[in-house]
């Protein structure tokens, strides 16, 4: 009966009044008039994660002297690397790679974000180094599993929580002439399980040229031996990402300078690194490309590093475990099995 009569509705509605409280005429057809009040979900949502916060994992990987610690405390600007942490005490290199993980809870503007620096203390130092990414790769995909396990949980918690590496930081030596195997190889390994960004530590041994020659050959040498980093072209959502990530991905490996001293640079406090020429100013553009990499690894891309980790790596290792094993049984909260780490 309804259907019957809802041309005749739709006909005698154009030439009366709509009974109903916001309803009105626009063109050809009738319109609801008035707010709603849909775009407060933005408000909504944003409220909702200040207050449960935001977990970030940033491993760094490198031989020793690359200046990591500094260049991750320079970057959140806070003592995060584990040396600034009282790790270690002797700084020593181990015989084998060591996975040591600290974590601060740092806060900005109201918003609390606990960031976990993973160091790989011993990488790249040995006589051989022949599979020495192999503790790095078992790592990622311990916390991976961890999570998994958190998920097929029958009583899970309402938030996991977030253990798995976001972003790994690979440090490649500035010799200006070209990558060394182990840098090929490790990437080639990693690149598939974890998000990678590679960066030319301590670029101010090199001459700009030196360093815009260097920085064509390692992209020349990744792409000959098929080694993707992040961002990946694959996941460029539309040509709005396309175009902006192809910029990014032309200015890579970022050339960078770390340095949490401060100098006085024509009446201003600067961070830098005194040299016999001047100081190199870490933030000026002109000298290292270090803000280049701090706005696109924070204020640009942070929360898209979080969800190709979820959406791609993280599905990539769930999809593998599952179809491997016809699927994990759900576990009890009480047999619920960590790896100690």
């Amino acid at each position: 009966m309804l259907a019957s009569n809802l041309p005749w509705l739709l006909l005698h509605s154009r030439n009366r009044q709509s009974p109903f409280p916001g309803l009105g005429h626009s063109g050809s057809g009738s319109t609801l008039l008035g707010y709603i009040g849909i775009d407060t979900i933005i408000e909504q949502m944003r409220k909702k994660t200040m207050k449960a916060g935001f977990d970030f994992n940033i491993m760094i990987v490198g031989h020793s002297g690359l200046g990591k610690s500094t260049l991750v405390n320079t970057l959140f600007k806070s003592q995060v690397s584990r040396w600034s942490s009282g790790w270690g005490g002797e700084h020593k290199i181990p015989k084998t790679v060591e996975i040591k993980a600290v974590s601060h809870v740092i806060e900005e503007g109201g918003v609390k974000m606990k960031l976990t620096v993973i160091d790989t203390p011993g990488f790249g130092d040995q006589i051989n180094n022949e599979n020495c990414w192999d503790p790095i790769s078992k790592y990622i995909n311990e916390q991976y599993e961890k999570f998994l396990k958190e998920e097929v949980n029958i009583a899970r918690k309402k938030r996991i929580p977030d253990t798995r590496v976001h972003c790994c930081l690979y440090f490649i030596s500035p010799t200006g002439h070209s990558l060394r195997q182990l840098d090929i190889e490790f990437m080639k390994h990693l690149s598939r399980v974890v998000n990678i960004i590679p960066v030319i530590a301590k670029s101010d041994t090199m001459t700009p040229d030196e360093k815009n020659e260097f920085k064509h050959r390692v992209r020349k040498e990744l792409e000959t031996h098929g080694i993707e980093y992040y961002p990946q072209n694959e996941f460029d959502d539309d040509m709005e990402d396309k175009n902006e990530n192809d910029k990014i991905r032309e200015a890579m490996p970022f050339a960078v300078v770390g340095s949490d001293k401060e100098f006085q640079v024509n009446g201003k406090r600067v961070l830098g690194r005194k040299t016999a020429w001047g100081v190199v100013e870490v933030e000026n553009p002109n000298h290292c490309e270090f803000a280049l990499l701090r706005d696109f690894l924070i204020r640009s891309h942070l929360q898209d590093l979080k969800e190709v980790t979820h959406n791609i790596h993280y599905e990539t290792y769930r999809a593998r475990r599952l179809n491997d094993n016809g699927g994990l049984h759900p576990i009890s909260a009480n047999n619920t099995q960590e790896s100690n780490l």
